[in-house]
C-alpha cells in the first residue's frame, strides 16, 4: 500500500478517535505512525504534533464561540508550554529511540489506567466535584479566576510539563493539562476541556514551527496524515454524542493499553535479537 494512502487512513482513524474521546486521539497518532510506517519517535512526533495542533485548533475555535475557553489561564499555560516545547523538539533526535519509545509507552499506560479508573468510578454528576480549596478559585461576582501566587505557580508548572512532553513525544499535552486544571481550579469540566484544547493548539503551533525550522518535519507523511485526521474528526463529530459514556472510555483505555504493550514488546524483542 502506498505511504500516502497509509498516512490518510491512519489520520482518519486518529481523527475519528479524537472526535469520540476528545484529546485521546492525539495520544495514538505517534504510535500508529511508528508501527505502520516504521518511523522513530523523533520522526513521528512532529507529524503527530501538527495533527494535534490542527485538530485542537478546530475544537478550540468551536468552544471559544460557545464562550467556554478561559483565555487568561490558557494564555499563561500556553506561554510557558510554548517556551519549553522547542527544547523537547530539539532533544528528541538526540535521544536513542528505545528510551523514547519506552517513555511514550509509559505515558500511554498512565493515560489508559487513569481513564479506566475514571470511567469506573465517575458519573456525570461527579464531573464538577472538587477537593476543598484549590489554589485557583473563581470569583463569585465576576466569574473570573482570582490570581494568587499558588494559582500562578500551579498553572505554570502544568504548562511547562505539557510543553516539554508535547515537543519530545508529539502527544499534545491534554493528558497533563486536564487533570492539572481539575486539581488546581474549580472551573467547570466543560470549560476545562475547552481551555485544554486552546492550550494544546497554541503549544503545538510553537512545536510545529520549531520542527520546521530545525528541519525534522516529514512533509510527505505529515500532509496526508493531517488531511485524514481533519476529515476523520469532522466525520466523527456527526455521531459522537451517540457513543459518549463510560463504555467508550473503557474501550479507548483498552486500545491505548494494547498499543503500549505492543510498543514495549517490540522494544524487548528487538533487544533480544
Amino acid at each position: 500500500m502506498e505511504p500516502d494512502l497509509i498516512s490518510i487512513l491512519l489520520g482518519s482513524f486518529t481523527g475519528l478517535v479524537l472526535a469520540l474521546t476528545g484529546a485521546g486521539g492525539t495520544l495514538i497518532a505517534v504510535p500508529l505512525l511508528m508501527f505502520s510506517l516504521h518511523l522513530t519517535v523523533a520522526e513521528a512526533a512532529p507529524v503527530g504534533l501538527l495533527a494535534v495542533g490542527l485538530s485542537a485548533a478546530i475544537g478550540a475555535l468551536l468552544a471559544f464561540r460557545q464562550k467556554r475557553v478561559r483565555y487568561r489561564a490558557a494564555s499563561l499555560i500556553a506561554l510557558t508550554g510554548a517556551l519549553v516545547s522547542p527544547a523537547g523538539i530539539w532533544l528528541a533526535p538526540r535521544i536513542p529511540n528505545t528510551p523514547l519509545t519506552l517513555l511514550l509507552a509509559g505515558v500511554l499506560v498512565y493515560v489508559a489506567q487513569h481513564m479506566l479508573r475514571q470511567s469506573l468510578r465517575e458519573h456525570p454528576k461527579d464531573m464538577t466535584d472538587r477537593h476543598s480549596a484549590p489554589p485557583c478559585q473563581l470569583d463569585d461576582t465576576s466569574g473570573r479566576l482570582i490570581w494568587t501566587w499558588p494559582c500562578f505557580s500551579a498553572l505554570v508548572f502544568s504548562g511547562t510539563t505539557a510543553g516539554f512532553l508535547s515537543g519530545l513525544l508529539g502527544v499534545g499535552g491534554g493528558f497533563v493539562i486536564v487533570p492539572a486544571l481539575r486539581k488546581a481550579t474549580n472551573i467547570p469540566i466543560l470549560s476545562i476541556m475547552a481551555t485544554s484544547l486552546a492550550i494544546t493548539a497554541l503549544i503545538s503551533t510553537t512545536g510545529v514551527i520549531s520542527a520546521i525550522l530545525i528541519g525534522v518535519m516529514k512533509w510527505p507523511i505529515a500532509l496526508p496524515f493531517c488531511a485524514g485526521t481533519i476529515a476523520g474528526m469532522l466525520l466523527g463529530r456527526t455521531f459522537a454524542d451517540r457513543f459518549a459514556g463510560p463504555r467508550l472510555q473503557q474501550a479507548f483505555a483498552l486500545l491505548t493499553g494494547c498499543i503500549a504493550i505492543g510498543m514495549i514488546t517490540k522494544v524487548v524483542w528487538s533487544a533480544l535479537l
